[in-house]
């Protein structure tokens, strides 16, 4: 989706969340997008289809993201990345089928400080 925003001339950056599969650990990364909108900034949107319980709605300047941090552990990182995470690369560089990517979803470790922080390097950020 950021690709097409870009090819567009739309600024769109790249976002994650940091969640449950099924409401405990393990954790996985949830990749969203961020649109830069003249009137309000960046505001982050996830495009991946609403079904029932899942809502993602576009109406700024309010987010309404898919999913809600229901879990300690989850995490809505603020971040917007101009590139994929590294993590994400190398998991879809080196699976060979869907259940290779089921089996072996990202995610990043995260420290508490005045807010969450990546503890990877994010050499490829914005």
């Amino acid at each position: 989706m950021a690709a097409l925003l870009r090819a567009n001339k739309i600024a769109a950056g790249l976002c994650y969340q940091r969640l449950t599969i099924k409401d405990s650990p393990p954790f996985c990364l949830h990749g969203l997008y961020a649109v830069y909108l003249e009137h309000f900034g960046w505001y982050r949107v996830d495009a991946r289809g609403n079904q029932e319980g899942i809502a993602a709605e576009f109406c700024p300047p309010v987010e309404k993201l898919a999913f809600p941090m229901v879990t300690q552990g989850d995490s809505d990182l603020p971040e917007i990345l101009t590139e994929p995470l590294s993590v994400i690369i190398e998991v879809l560089k080196y699976s060979k089928t869907y259940q290779d990517i089921a089996n072996n979803l990202p995610d990043i470790g995260l420290v508490k400080a005045n807010r969450a922080m990546f503890l990877d390097s994010l050499t490829d950020t914005a």
